[in-house]
């Protein structure tokens, strides 16, 4: 909904004209969404994005026709994704594979305005090429990693009306933290006590827990 820029603009225009425009296209209401990797995170993504009314398309090559069905996604190519998503969510783990996976061309294949957010691992995407291309205003960046990470002071995103950056926060901050202590000692006291974890890591969610 691009909430930032739209902050920004009633911040200048201070008219209660302002208030009332909503320029065209802006919104979620039937856009398609792109999840690179049903990786754990990913899924759980795609599982939040069910109530609302939006296509969701996945590139995994290791995710089969009945899994995707199951996931209540179609499972694309790669470049079919770029070119047809809205937004692309990265949550793909790093490999020497997936290194640059997202590059130039599959950038410049994005729809203009279209948002891409990498909250999985800076190196995953080609950093020189979306900024080359979230500077030239062809499409919009949230980035909760970058590479390198952190960027230097001086990088041209860090001032860049089209890009949100964050310091790799997307999974736990501040009060957050309890959540994840409370969790591991309620945990460790099932697990003394001989009831079993409540959270266990199964075999067949191994091949996808990233």
């Amino acid at each position: 909904k691009r909430v930032l820029e739209r902050a920004r603009d009633f911040r200048v225009s201070r008219t209660r004209g302002n208030w009332l425009r909503t320029p065209r296209g802006v919104g979620n209401y039937r856009r398609t969404v792109g999840i690179l990797s049903a990786s754990l995170i990913g899924r759980r993504v795609v599982e939040l994005l069910r109530p609302h009314d939006v296509e969701v398309l996945l590139h995994d090559p290791y995710v089969s026709e009945a899994e995707a069905a199951e996931l209540g996604v179609e499972n694309v190519g790669l470049p079919e994704l770029f070119a047809r998503c809205d937004t692309v969510s990265v949550h793909t783990p790093l490999l020497p594979e997936t290194r640059h996976l997202v590059g130039r061309s599959l950038i410049d294949a994005m729809p203009a305005d279209a948002v891409l957010i990498n909250t999985s691992r800076g190196a995953v995407i080609d950093q020189d090429a979306l900024t080359e291309a979230v500077l030239a205003g062809r499409v919009r960046a949230v980035l909760d990693v970058t590479d390198p990470e952190v960027l230097a002071p001086d990088h041209p995103l860090w001032d860049c009306e089209h890009a949100l950056i964050t310091p790799h926060l997307a999974g736990s901050e501040g009060n957050e933290w309890r959540r994840l202590a409370d969790l591991a000692l309620a945990e460790t006291t099932r697990w003394a006590a001989g009831s079993g974890f409540l959270h266990p890591v199964r075999r067949e969610r191994l091949a996808f827990l990233a």
